[in-house]
């Protein structure tokens, strides 16, 4: 089975169930998981078997009309109280990526307008239009990622290298992936790159994703770890720095993998241009700046266990490990959009992208 012909997040008609392929097993072995109880749902998310915040999103949409489907209660008050209730259980997996709780409101949104309009108000009524919205999701996550591998794209050219963090990768959303949407765009049309891979402790996303999935789309591929970036970029070997991103504030303050900023910071120093590549979904307006966007903790064992046979670290040490970091909006050269490249100051810029989202009604391809 070849990674990239296989949908990262998918619904199983027949079987009622969400498939993924289960990240956590990756690049040994590839298998895919049938997700059809809250439980199952909820731990996929948190334990990172699926993870990028498109590939979430799409995961939390799919996985609600799937627990919808199980709910018995005919009246809608009781219909509607027993979605919200998986609503926010699965919301609570993951408190960091925005596309989480935002494919879950739409989703919700979704039954209210349903119920609202009197059609087929009832629970066949119910779980059409939330099926329906589901798809939708699905759907436009494919469409999206293939619009801001377009606009990426035209930020590089052919031979060009590229740093990246983490995995914004196919494996992050459904396919094409954000932040490694321009580079598989760009080689269907014809151009190369030459592509380096931060290895991203302590999860080793990098490592285990970003160079497993472009090694399987041919693409020329480099593993470094994470404090070797500015050895590459002195060296001259690195043109541009794509990241994904998990939120970006209103100001273009934005939190991704931990070593984003480290990494931002360092581009900055020998005059590299760092670009967030991210849907709309994926810009909170509603947060005024990095400093108000909650960081997960996740377990210390992360970093002094994992990936090792032998623990590696004192016992009783005290371990910070979070998910993710704040990446300050002054040393980012650019946002992409499914709707355009966005730049300073994003406050702006920014309304500009949503006027011109609003325009198209939501979708890129009337651009």
């Amino acid at each position: 089975m070849n990674i990239m012909e296989v949908d990262t997040v998918r619904l199983d008609e027949e079987k009622k169930a969400v498939i993924i392929i289960d990240q956590t097993k990756l690049p040994g072995r590839i298998e895919l998981l049938e997700l059809r109880q809250a439980e199952e749902i909820w731990r996929a998310i948190y334990l990172l078997q699926v993870r990028g915040a498109p590939a979430i999103g799409v995961c939390a949409a799919l996985g609600l009309y799937v627990l919808a489907e199980q709910i018995q209660e005919e009246d809608y008050e009781g219909f509607w109280f027993a979605l919200k209730k998986q609503s926010d259980y699965l919301n609570s997996s993951r408190p960091t990526a925005v596309n989480l709780s935002w494919a879950l409101e739409r989703m919700e949104h979704c039954l209210e307008i349903c119920h609202f309009n009197g059609e087929e108000d009832d629970r066949a009524g119910w779980l059409a239009c939330l099926h329906e919205e589901a798809l939708k999701i699905y759907a436009e996550d494919i469409a999206v990622c293939r619009r801001l591998g377009e606009y990426g794209m035209t930020l590089i050219r052919n031979g060009d290298g590229i740093l990246t963090h983490c995995n914004a990768g196919k494996l992050a959303a459904v396919r094409y992936g954000t932040a490694t949407a321009p580079i598989y765009v760009g080689m269907e049309a014809g151009n190369r790159y030459r592509v380096f891979c931060d290895e991203t402790r302590p999860l080793l996303q990098g490592a285990r994703l970003t160079a497993f999935e472009l090694q399987e789309a041919g693409v020329d591929t480099t593993l470094i770890c994470d404090n070797m970036s500015a050895s590459v970029m002195k060296q001259g070997w690195v043109d541009a720095v794509f990241v994904g991103c998990d939120r970006v504030a209103a100001n273009g303050d934005m939190a991704n993998k931990i070593g984003t900023s480290v990494l931002a910071a360092v581009a900055r120093q020998y005059g590299i241009p760092l670009y967030v590549v991210a849907p709309t979904s994926t810009i909170d307006v509603h947060t005024a700046t990095g400093d108000d966007i909650i960081i997960e903790q996740r377990p210390p064992e992360e970093v002094t266990e994992m990936w090792y046979s032998e623990r590696m670290a004192p016992e009783r040490v005290k371990v910070y490990n979070p998910a993710f970091d704040v990446t300050d909006h002054s040393l980012i050269a650019g946002v992409v959009t499914e709707y355009g490249i966005a730049g300073a100051p994003y406050t702006e810029s920014f309304r500009e992208i949503f006027t011109r989202k609003e325009a198209c009604g939501g979708n890129p391809d009337r651009q």
